[in-house]
């Protein structure tokens, strides 16, 4: 691959990933509601994550965080990238929370306890202890998702 090239999918990469944070970020606030999968009913973890996926890249991935958590490629925690998607133990089960990556330790999730979506710090002491995982979602020379 031509170093034009790579630079011309390096900068594609880039806006992707900003209009995927960009879409997530405008959000911010909605209520949580179990189920949810839109802004005007409200959202819950694997809801917002769909949702912004879906609107911002036309990528419809499944609908529960299990379900999520075996799609796309694992990535470890130091080497997370903005957009990855991040998931936690919050039920006594692996992968029963997801959120997106935003960088510098932050996520952007629905959250119950807060009720609404809403950006945590990964590295606070609920979340750093229920941290369970990493997967990254690629997009290919297209601009396309290539799911694994």
């Amino acid at each position: 691959m031509s170093s034009e090239r790579v630079a011309q999918h390096a900068a594609a990469a880039v806006d992707t990933v900003g209009e995927l944070l960009d879409n997530g970020l405008s959000l911010l606030g909605v209520r949580y509601r179990f189920g949810g999968e839109s802004p005007q009913s409200g959202f819950d973890c694997s809801g917002l994550v769909r949702h912004v996926f879906s609107e911002a890249l036309g990528v419809l991935l499944p609908r529960t965080a299990v379900e999520m958590a075996r799609v796309g490629e694992k990535v470890p925690r130091d080497d997370l990238q903005p957009g990855d998607l991040v998931f936690f133990n919050t039920l006594r089960r692996t992968f029963s929370h997801v959120g997106i990556y935003l960088g510098d330790n932050k996520f952007l999730h629905a959250n119950s306890r807060g009720g609404s979506v809403r950006v945590d710090d990964m590295t606070g002491r609920y979340w750093a202890k229920r941290f369970t995982g990493a997967r990254r979602i690629e997009i290919d020379d297209a601009g396309a998702p290539a799911l694994r």
